[in-house]
């Protein structure tokens, strides 16, 4: 089977071993005068990817409803784009339900999903907009 194949079929389980090999979280410091210190800190979460292979982050992207895809660098080797989403404070409430075993009760899920929204451009997440999820939160 090859990669295409296996991300056709793209789950929670491909993209944890995806990331594994190809993703770090990352924080930034960046000079920038505007902040009391002239400086920001930016914590970010990113997968890169050769621009040969630039269809898995959009999968991945597609496939949680938020984070950007964008041109990482280019230099002798070629171009790479990564996948990143940013936000310290509600990755931290993320990490912290999921330390929680939250994550694991459909109403924990529901408030993830949530924090996630917020920390992107494009809040609109395919969780959030499911069928099951309408219904249970009607309810």
């Amino acid at each position: 089977m090859n990669a295409d194949n296996q991300q056709e079929r793209l789950d929670a389980n491909w993209i944890v071993g995806f990331t594994d090999g190809e993703g770090c979280f990352h924080v930034s410091i960046n000079k920038l005068p505007k902040m009391n210190l002239g400086w920001q800190v930016l914590p970010e979460f990113r997968i890169v990817q050769k621009d040969i292979d630039e269809q898995a982050l959009y999968k991945i992207k597609n496939y949680f409803g938020f984070g950007e895809v964008k041109i990482n660098r280019i230099d002798r080797h070629g171009t790479r784009k990564d996948f990143k989403v940013r936000g310290l404070e509600n990755l931290n409430k993320i990490i912290e339900k999921m330390n929680n075993k939250e994550h694991l009760k459909k109403d924990g899920l529901d408030n993830i999903a949530q924090l996630i929204s917020k920390m992107n451009r494009q809040p609109n997440i395919k969780y959030l907009e499911s069928s099951e999820t309408l219904c249970s939160t009607q309810i």
